[in-house]
C-alpha cells in the first residue's frame, strides 16, 4: 500500500503571521509530497510496502543500504508529527501532567524553553529539535537531517523542524526568531500532552 501526504490540520492561513500560507505551501505541497513520492517509489514491490511507516523506519535505521528508504520514511513521519505540533492560538505554556513532567525531569518550563532553543539553534545544518520521552524521562534532543526519535527508541512528544525550508521565506536566516514565533504562538501542547498519555 502507498502512503498518502496527509492534509494539513488546518487552514493554510491559519498559522499566519507566524508561519505564511506560502511557506506552507512550498513545506507541505513541495517538499513533504516528495518525500512521500520518494518513499513510495523506492518501496513500490518490495516487503516494506505492506508495512506501516514507524515500521519500516525502526526496521531500515542504521541500514546503508537503505538509507534512501531512511531519509524519506523518516521525513514523512517527521513532518506529519511536526504539522500537529502547531496550531494557531497556540504557544504559552502546557498544563496539567505534562507541564508537571516538565517541571519534575527538566526543572520547569523557563528552563525547557532554554534547553529547547539552544537545540533547534546550535543544530549544525538542517534537521529537528524535540522533547521526547527516553527511558521514563522527559528530555529535549536534537537530531541532524531526517534522524528521528523513532529510531532511537524514544517517543517524540513536541518538534520544530529546522531545517532552512521550514522558516526561510518567512524568517530568511534568523532561525532563533522562527523557534521563539513557534514557542510562544503556535506549539500545540494538547497534541504533546496526547503523546505523553499515550505512551504510558
Amino acid at each position: 500500500m502507498a502512503i498518502e501526504l496527509p492534509p494539513l490540520p488546518y487552514d493554510a492561513k491559519a498559522l499566519e503571521p507566524h508561519i505564511s500560507a506560502n511557506t506552507l505551501s512550498f513545506h507541505h505541497g513541495k517538499h513533504h509530497a516528495a518525500y512521500v513520492n520518494n518513499y513510495n517509489n523506492l518501496t513500490k514491490d518490495t516487503p516494506y510496502a505492506s508495512k506501516s511507516l514507524e515500521e519500516v523506519v525502526k526496521e531500515v535505521a542504521g541500514d546503508a543500504a537503505k538509507v534512501g528508504i531512511f531519509n524519506n520514511g523518516a521525513q514523512v513521519w517527521n513532518h506529519s508529527f511536526f504539522w500537529n505540533c502547531l496550531k494557531h492560538d497556540g504557544g504559552g505554556k502546557p498544563s496539567g501532567a505534562l507541564a508537571a513532567k516538565i517541571d519534575a525531569d527538566i526543572g520547569g518550563f523557563d528552563k525547557f524553553v532554554e534547553e529547547f532553543k539552544t537545540a533547534a539553534t546550535t543544530q549544525f545544518g538542517s534537521g529537528w529539535a524535540w522533547l521526547v520521552l527516553d527511558g521514563g524521562k522527559l528530555k529535549v534532543t536534537k537530531t541532524a537531517n531526517a534522524d528521528t526519535p523513532l529510531a532511537h527508541g524514544q517517543t517524540a512528544l513536541f518538534t520544530v523542524d529546522v531545517w532552512e525550508h521550514a522558516y526561510y521565506l518567512d524568517y530568511q536566516n534568523r532561525r532563533p526568531d522562527f523557534v521563539a514565533a513557534v514557542l510562544q504562538h503556535l506549539a500545540n501542547w494538547e497534541f504533546a500532552a496526547q503523546n505523553l498519555a499515550k505512551a504510558k
